[in-house]
């Protein structure tokens, strides 16, 4: 099975942003989990009113269908907030394919971040509750939201050892060489 990451984290952390630029670099597809609720999620979030368990139950199984579906790779955002929601999300899927990226940060930054956000069904109110629901995850990388974007990015592909893929074409023999010595040291 092709690479699968998924990014987790509470509302505001920065899923959706810092999936859709690793899925760039990694040229592969990108998912929002918001994509996956059901109206009546939406409903409840809107008017104010955390998810249960319950709630959640058909969302998380959704979402593993469509990774166990995927053949070019994904990056996935998704709350993912308890390590049993992790685990539902994982199910089937090869677990040297899964790769987590959890985003976490202060409370007052991500309020602020959540203020200033448009469009989003999922209120500021909320917050704590995430917060309240979420465990700390026992493996992936664990980062720090307090950079910007593209630090963050780097920080993912160092740390996870993601290749950046390099094409050398029409330099003739001079091209050559200058592949060989590439793959010589590892490019």
């Amino acid at each position: 099975m092709p690479p699968i990451f998924i990014i987790t984290g509470v509302s505001g952390s920065g899923k959706t942003t810092i999936g859709q630029i690793l899925a760039a670099y990694l040229t592969c597809p990108f998912a929002d989990a918001d994509a996956f609720h059901p109206p009546e999620n939406i409903s409840k979030m809107s008017a104010g009113i955390p998810l249960t368990d319950a709630d959640r139950s058909g969302w998380l199984l959704a979402m593993n269908q469509y990774i166990r579906q995927q053949k070019n790779g994904l990056v996935l955002a998704c709350s993912a907030l308890k390590q049993t929601y992790r685990e539902q999300l994982g199910q089937g899927v090869a677990e040297d394919s899964l790769h987590w990226i959890h985003l976490f940060g202060e409370m007052d930054l991500i309020r602020r971040r959540m203020a200033n956000r448009k469009g989003h069904f999922m209120p500021e109110s909320l917050l704590a509750s995430q917060f309240d629901t979420w465990e700390a995850p026992d493996k992936g990388l664990l980062l720090q939201i307090d950079q910007t974007p593209e630090e963050i990015l780097r920080e993912i592909i160092t740390s996870m050892a993601i290749p950046t893929q390099w094409g050398i074409v029409g330099l003739g023999v001079m091209g050559v060489n200058l592949a060989r010595n590439f793959a010589r040291r590892g490019f």
